[in-house]
């Protein structure tokens, strides 16, 4: 089955920045490795998270880019008591994230393996890979909002032209500004996550027994590829001790996977490879995957700054929706995503900008299963609170969801909610707050992860959660691999030689699944797409967190 562009783009399991690399406080010269501490407002204290940039250059096939581009960054969570070295770990995990999806997605399900190791006695650490595309994040007015405790400090800087530092925001840019993204698809991204493995674990005795890779989401398919990848005579598959798989399978072009997220009418009818990738080269088809509305660099940048809403001012009325400027893609991306039914969004009333929410509400409007309505955007994380919230039947009546499996495979089964009045005040409540007034939608049992967290991983790290930039060539690849995937790909059945963990999220989206005989499969009830993500340590009726648990339990096995 194959969904239509807009939907199927809508798959920001998500996004980052490199840019922050500038700052690190033990940067050397362009030449080598720079590690910055990032300071976080977790509440898992003893877990440390720091930054680190290698640089990489890309081939000179890439054609001309940014300097910073030639630099490689990821994020790395440790025990903060533990040794600074980390090749005296006991295990090491590596993630590849998902679809327009950057390293800090990671954050939550990073600290709460890392904090279950050492209550073990053990040294685990979780490194989250942001992908070469993220150098072309401007994250100077969320970070610089996050230090001034001001979510309209962004605003002005990404919207009214304030300097930060003496920088101005020089806006979004567009596929004639990063044609060389044209040459970074499945080859050259399987190919950085093996030089910077090998540049930072140069041991293969140490990658064959503690580290572990896999991904999220599209991330388990390109995980896929490494392990049956062939680098210049070293089997992908060699370098790592195990393969994990969060709401994703570890397979390249896994079936069910691969044309859930790949939109029709990117690649022209009847293309070949040939075709595709000359004309990513030349500019004829955008190097960059975006749409006019819902799914583009500004409106991925929108997430993090309602996180940073959120995270700053959770319970205060939000003038986000009023302080955004008028255009088309914002104006239609709010009506797509605030309209109760089909009358609402052509006519445009209620006006979404005219509902009043707190920030943590906005946050929830976007993301939250009972309100956003496609399956990859989802995390279970609480619900409105408010006089005139009724049904949400666009762009799919909740019944028809309910009951045909494909649209709910696409827009998930839970049933969804919409504010309708411009009057009242509309508040969020928390997961562990969900009660009898929100019972017809959800229940305490059914909300997996803080808004709290939500809203900070959003926000806080130096590198984003949402990708701005991400590569058409990246999609296009999976169907439609060209010469520079066929000349690597030497090892078919590569991930088979090593024992692979599979976590599934028990609701929403269904990625179906691509067992080999060690394959251990564990579904994650009442989690969503983003949940396995993001879910919060303290899971109800005192229940372990699914994913962190098994992971922890997987890479220990050994």
């Amino acid at each position: 089955m194959r969904v239509s562009r807009v939907a199927a783009l809508a798959v920001l399991a998500v996004p980052y920045v490199a840019l922050a690399c500038a700052q690190a406080d033990t940067a050397q010269a362009d030449t080598g490795r720079a590690e910055t501490a990032v300071v976080s407002g977790s509440p898992v204290t003893s877990v440390a998270e720091s930054v680190v940039s290698v640089r990489i250059p890309l081939p000179a096939s890439a054609g001309r880019h940014p300097a910073a581009c030639d630099r490689l960054s990821y994020l790395r969570w440790h025990p903060a008591a533990g040794p600074a070295d980390y090749h005296r770990a006991d295990r090491i995990l590596i993630a590849q994230p998902g679809i327009f999806e950057g390293a800090a997605a990671f954050d939550s399900v990073a600290r709460d393996t890392v904090a279950a190791g050492l209550r073990q006695g053990r040294h685990v650490e979780f490194w989250a890979i942001s992908r070469r595309s993220n150098c072309l994040i401007d994250r100077t007015g969320e970070q610089a909002a996050l230090r001034a405790g001001d979510p309209h400090v962004a605003l002005g800087y990404y919207y009214d032209g304030a300097k930060i530092g003496g920088r101005t925001f020089a806006g979004y840019l567009g596929s004639a500004q990063a044609r060389w993204l044209g040459h970074v698809g499945v080859a050259q991204t399987v190919q950085d996550e093996y030089d910077l493995i090998t540049h930072e674990l140069p041991s293969v005795a140490y990658r064959h027994k503690r580290l572990f890779c896999g991904g999220h989401s599209l991330g388990g398919i390109i995980t896929g590829y490494f392990a049956d990848w062939n680098f210049a005579g070293k089997r992908g598959y060699d370098q790592c001790a195990g393969w994990f798989a969060l709401d994703s399978v570890i397979a390249p072009q896994a079936p069910g996977l691969t044309e859930q997220i790949v939109p029709t009418g990117v690649v022209p009818a009847n293309s070949t490879a040939g075709q595709v990738n000359r004309a990513l080269a030349d500019g004829t088809l955008p190097s960059i995957l975006a749409l006019p509305v819902l799914i583009n660099p500004e409106t991925e940048n929108l997430l993090g700054i309602a996180g940073l809403y959120a995270r700053l001012n959770p319970n205060a009325v939000s003038d986000l929706n009023t302080l955004v400027p008028h255009n088309l893609n914002l104006d239609t991306t709010l009506r797509l995503l605030f309209s109760q039914d089909y009358a609402h969004f052509i006519t445009g009333t209620p006006n979404p900008r005219d509902f009043k929410l707190t920030n943590a509400a906005v946050l929830g409007s976007l993301l939250d299963n009972n309100s956003e309505p496609l399956a990859f955007l989802q995390a279970s994380f609480g619900f409105f609170q408010g006089d005139g919230v009724k049904d949400k039947d666009f762009p799919v009546p909740g019944a028809l969801t309910g009951s045909l499996s494909f649209l709910a495979n696409l827009f998930g089964s839970d049933p969804k909610a919409v504010p309708t009045k411009t009057g009242p005040l509309y508040s969020w409540l928390n997961a562990d707050q969900v009660g009898s007034e929100s019972s017809s939608y959800t229940t305490r049992a059914q909300e997996v992860t803080d808004t709290a967290e939500m809203a900070r991983s959003f926000s806080e790290a130096p590198l984003d959660f949402t990708e701005w930039y991400f590569p058409t060539k990246l999609i296009t690849d999976l169907y439609l691999p060209g010469n520079d995937i066929s000349s690597h790909f030497r090892y078919p059945n590569g991930v088979a030689h090593r024992p692979t963990l599979q976590i599934k999220a028990g609701s929403g989206i269904s990625f179906g699944t691509k067992q080999y005989p060690n394959t251990t499969l564990v579904v994650a009830p009442h989690y969503h797409h983003l949940d396995v993500l993001t879910a919060s340590p303290d899971q109800p009726g005192g229940q372990p967190e699914t994913v962190s648990t098994h992971l922890l339990r997987f890479v220990l096995a050994g």
